[in-house]
């Protein structure tokens, strides 16, 4: 066992994959702290952390701009420690449920920051998915913009992302920070042809692919 990690440790360090090398250049660049809190926000802005973990980006974030954040993490036992977390701040919500393209009960397996509909092996939980367009229409007013909408699902940021553009809710998003992740062998021709759709009403302002990357909506200039 020791000698498979050595092995493997030096050949991720000679002959590192292309997603290997992209996560060094994003922390050569300046990585998290760099790109992912430096928005125009407010005390008025509205946020949406789709995938919350342990809620750690929300309070950095809420540090900086003291803006309501909307939290959605499935995982029961995580959405817990994030309601337990912010259980003195108003203005942070959290939402025990994920958001997707569509209303439904699916199956996550549970590998801490990894968890994900498409995962395998290990512990598996009953979690519940609720269509992004029936909850903006829920509980935003009509028309009203989001400043910032986060998303790291783990896979689940393809339908989440192909329902805002169907219904051309995107273009009431100010900012989309996402993370792709490669969960299937079309994964990446899926990024692409988001990506695309996105070009409309949309542009890159930092983009490493597979890592993070935002898209700013076009008429923010």
């Amino acid at each position: 066992m020791l000698m498979r990690r050595l092995a493997r440790s030096m050949k991720d360090r000679f002959f590192p994959s292309e997603h290997q090398l992209m996560v060094r250049k994003w922390w050569a660049d300046g990585g998290d702290y760099a790109f992912r809190f430096n928005y125009e926000l407010d005390e008025t802005s509205v946020v949406l952390d789709i995938g919350g973990y342990h809620g750690q980006w929300a309070s950095d974030l809420f540090a900086r701009y003291r803006c309501p954040i909307f939290i959605f993490e499935p995982v029961t036992s995580f959405a817990d420690r994030i309601r337990d977390r912010y259980r003195r701040n108003d203005r942070i919500q959290v939402f025990p449920y994920g958001l997707g393209g569509s209303s439904r009960r699916a199956e996550m397996n549970l590998a801490d920051d990894g968890s994900s509909i498409f995962g395998k092996s290990g512990k598996n939980e009953s979690i519940d998915i609720v269509d992004v367009a029936e909850w903006m229409e829920k509980h935003l007013k009509s028309g009203s913009p989001i400043d910032l909408m986060k998303i790291n699902i783990e896979g689940g940021e393809y339908e989440l992302l192909d329902r805002l553009i169907e219904t051309g809710l995107i273009t009431r998003i100010r900012n989309i920070q996402v993370q792709f992740h490669q969960v299937s062998p079309h994964s990446l021709r899926h990024m692409e042809k988001i990506q695309t759709a996105m070009m409309n009403s949309h542009q890159p302002t930092y983009q490493y692919a597979f890592v993070w990357e935002n898209w700013k909506r076009r008429d923010l200039g």
